[in-house]
């Protein structure tokens, strides 16, 4: 069976987006500095068809963290068009190739006809719940990872679950006061730390969920 990855900025007090979230202010006031390192990574200009970055420890964490993916899920808000029922004219935020490169599982409530994409990175709307949207994610990644890939409240209802076996964590030195924040409700989480990675700017940390 697939492993079950998730990897995801956050901040020194554990904020993974700014407040006042908008469709026109996705990460929220200030929130783009979460992601600073990994739009400074060659590895990720590669992957988003620019050019120039650094390929340095960043860039090699980057090319670990994708390499070996699958499948993903995200949520409805990170795919983004707003809440309610779909806009169809909304194709998602990365244009008609986006940089995943397998297919997308999103979890939504309205349902909507596949979608698909250049390059492979085809939107399945999943409309039955975190488990259904795991189940079809592991049946087309085989035995690549599933990527759980936001936004906060995806990756928490995952983590509630028990259903993510390894977590990074792209820990950046500032402190956003208030957002949201990826632990809220997840008291009785219980994490093992099995690697740490300093890069220029950011610290990458990874866990091992425990049962």
């Amino acid at each position: 069976m697939s492993t079950v990855t998730c990897q995801i900025s956050i901040s020194l007090d554990g904020y993974v987006a700014a407040p006042d979230q908008s469709l026109q202010d996705p990460l929220g006031r200030g929130g783009l500095r979460l992601h600073e390192w990994l739009f400074a990574a060659g590895r990720w200009r590669e992957q988003h068809g620019q050019a120039g970055g650094e390929f340095g420890v960043d860039s090699q964490v980057v090319d670990e963290m994708t390499r070996n993916v699958g499948a993903c899920v995200m949520g409805r808000r990170m795919f983004g068009g707003g809440d309610g029922p779909w806009d169809m004219t909304w194709r998602g935020w990365w244009g008609e190739e986006p940089p995943f490169g397998v297919p997308v599982f999103v979890l939504t409530h309205h349902p909507r006809p596949s979608q698909p994409m250049a390059g492979g990175a085809d939107f399945h709307f999943v409309t039955d719940g975190i488990h259904s949207a795991l189940e079809q994610a592991r049946k087309v990644a085989g035995d690549r990872e599933v990527a759980i890939a936001g936004g906060a409240s995806t990756v928490r209802q995952y983590l509630a679950a028990g259903l993510v076996d390894t977590l990074q964590l792209h820990v950046v030195p500032i402190v956003l006061g208030a957002g949201e924040p990826l632990f809220d409700g997840l008291a009785d989480l219980r994490l093992k730390q099995t690697r740490v990675v300093a890069g220029p700017t950011v610290a990458h940390v990874t866990y091992r969920v425990l049962p």
